[in-house]
């Protein structure tokens, strides 16, 4: 997997995130792949480490699809998880990529899932990638 993206091609991936994402009440997104390596983020959380959300995010996410192999699944496109004052969305954006997204209580994840959806399908468009055949948002 082979990403390489323009500084044009950055700029529209950020303000899909702002439009889409930031705009409905998110704090922060971060873009990864499989592999943990930051692709981008965009918000206005302060991360210590980033790069340790990254790896450990997708290590997360990849014991997730074994778990999905277990219980006969062939994969779980997306996982939450809500925690005291902040919570935490992860979903596949293609076949290679991973976007989290922070937010806290004052936005519903319904919200979330709604705009995640419009954006995910046009941030597809710029990575590129095939789309998973499973997503929720099909």
């Amino acid at each position: 997997m082979n990403l390489v993206l323009t500084k044009n091609e950055i700029g529209k991936l950020e303000e899909i995130i702002s439009d889409q994402i930031l705009d409905a009440g998110a704090e922060h997104v971060v873009v990864i792949d499989l592999s943990g390596n930051l692709i981008m983020q965009c918000g206005s959380l302060e991360m210590e480490d980033i790069f340790s959300l990254a790896a450990v995010s997708a290590a997360h996410f990849a014991a997730t699809a074994e778990i999905a192999k277990l219980i006969g699944e062939k994969d779980f496109a997306l996982m939450y998880h809500k925690g005291g004052q902040r919570n935490v969305h992860f979903s596949r954006m293609a076949k290679d990529y991973l976007i989290i997204t922070l937010f806290n209580d004052n936005v519903s994840l319904g919200l979330i899932r709604l705009k995640l959806g419009n954006a995910i399908s046009a941030m597809r468009a710029i990575i590129g990638g095939p789309e998973v055949t499973n997503l929720w948002l099909s």
